[in-house]
């Protein structure tokens, strides 16, 4: 398989990370030995705002220099929304953005953009947020198609998360460019067999994020009883192979399913350990150790 490190990892996006520019991380991402990059659509690294054709040239070529492929473009969309304020046609907006997308991905040398579904929205039904996103999917895909992209769902958000639900969305979609970037930490939290999970959406699987997580349980006290409540647990994100997720079994099922794609390493949340250069740095070295040591990837890089 080959390896990717998405930019996200280091964004700043939560309290204490360190924050780096994207040139800086794609050096970084060829120091640490990957294959290539997944690149978060969005400031401070690669929003389509920003990202002019001088831009665009620069990036491709500092990734080029450096022996690296654009893996996937990281979109971030929410085709539920937009309900309260149904005169904006927002879901035109995410769509559109998705094509933009698509064709940052053709400019960098990519040919896939990950998107979401929709998170869900209380008070509607959950039929009609599902056709919204069945119909934004299906456009976006139509529009990534006329760049030569695939647009890959990633089963993160509400509307289909669990893995039957995501393929009936999928072959809702019916579009040969609509496929699935998808990850395990969703059916791990759902306890679903991580095997069977990747063998049932082994044929539309064509991207795939890697992160490790433990459980924390979590209590509220309740002073009358003198007694806790027991809430729903947190997850708090750890280096590869220290967590709960059986990537064994998840990696092992994607050999089986002769997988050959891209496994891109992210981490965008609390982490254990912080989020220092100098932590984040040893945990995106741990990925690609840990990869190579089960013979999934080329070793980290020396010197």
């Amino acid at each position: 398989m080959k390896t990717a490190l998405h930019t996200v990892s280091y964004a700043g996006v939560w309290p204490g990370q360190a924050s780096l520019s994207l040139e800086r991380v794609i050096e970084k991402a060829a120091a640490l030995g990957y294959d290539g990059l997944m690149l978060m659509a969005k400031r401070p690294h690669a929003s389509v705002l920003d990202m002019d054709s001088e831009a665009r040239r620069r990036i491709r070529g500092h990734l080029e220099e450096r022996g690296l492929r654009l893996a996937i473009v990281a979109g971030y969309n929410d085709f539920s929304g937009g309900a309260e304020t149904p005169d904006v046609p927002y879901r035109e907006m995410q769509v559109h953005y998705i094509g933009e997308l698509a064709r940052l991905a053709r400019d960098l040398g990519g040919d896939k953009v990950r998107a979401f579904t929709g998170f869900e929205r209380p008070g509607l039904p959950l039929e009609l947020q599902w056709g919204w996103c069945v119909a934004c999917l299906k456009e976006a895909a139509r529009r990534a198609a006329d760049h030569g992209v695939t647009l890959c769902v990633q089963n993160h958000h509400d509307v289909a998360a669990h893995h039957e639900s995501l393929l009936d969305l999928l072959e809702q979609v019916g579009e040969p460019s609509c496929k699935a970037a998808f990850d395990a930490w969703s059916p791990a939290l759902q306890g679903a067999d991580l095997a069977a999970a990747v063998a049932r959406m082994a044929p539309w699987i064509a991207h795939t994020t890697v992160a490790d997580y433990v459980r924390r349980p979590r209590f509220r006290y309740v002073p009358r009883l003198v007694n806790y409540e027991r809430e729903t647990d947190a997850v708090r994100a750890v280096p590869m192979g220290e967590g709960t997720i059986d990537y064994e079994s998840f990696f092992e099922a994607l050999r089986a399913a002769r997988y050959d794609g891209w496994a891109a390493y992210e981490m965008c949340s609390p982490l254990r350990g912080g989020g220092s250069e100098e932590n984040l740095d040893r945990c995106a070295r741990r990925f690609i150790e840990w990869m190579a040591s089960r013979g999934l990837a080329r070793g980290p890089a020396r010197g």
